[in-house]
């Protein structure tokens, strides 16, 4: 894989889809060890493919990096590609932990993504690869399920 100029540093425009965004990744100068990175996005949005309609979710991604981290401008600049992309919430949720996989093949990716209730029913998606190492602490995503008014 060539690496490309990193966005950080850099007047970035707002990727116009997933497909099109840039993921930056970097060395990990901790790679002989297993820890945990976290990633919050508690305004995720996207739209859905049938009505065109705001989709919100509150996405938590948890990975234990091997050779590379994920650069954080550039995951967002990503993240936030979605605004005007058509997608359901499980092919939002799966192609962004598979995108994350592929660039870092991290020892383990974990994604949780907690959508808002759409026609009455929450959807909350959930997708990992890899096995966590047992040396890494892996804590509770911290995202309430859905209760509605109950």
């Amino acid at each position: 894989m060539t690496e490309r100029p990193l966005q950080l540093g850099a007047q970035t425009e707002l990727p116009a889809s997933p497909e099109t965004a840039q993921l930056d990744r970097v060395p990990n100068p901790h790679a002989d060890t297993d820890y945990v990175a976290r990633f919050t996005c508690p305004e995720f949005t996207s739209l859905c493919p049938v009505t065109g309609q705001p989709d919100f979710a509150h996405l938590v991604i948890d990975y234990v990096p091997d050779q590379y981290l994920v650069e954080s401008k550039s995951l967002k600049l990503y993240l936030a590609s979605f605004r005007n992309h058509g997608a359901f919430h499980e092919d939002c949720t799966v192609a962004i932990g598979k995108r994350l996989a592929g660039l870092l093949a991290p020892r383990y990716l974990r994604i949780a993504g907690y959508w808002y209730p759409r026609g009455g029913i929450p959807i909350d998606v959930f997708w990992q690869t890899g096995t966590l190492p047992a040396a890494a602490w892996l804590p509770d995503t911290g995202v309430a399920p859905y209760r509605g008014r109950g």
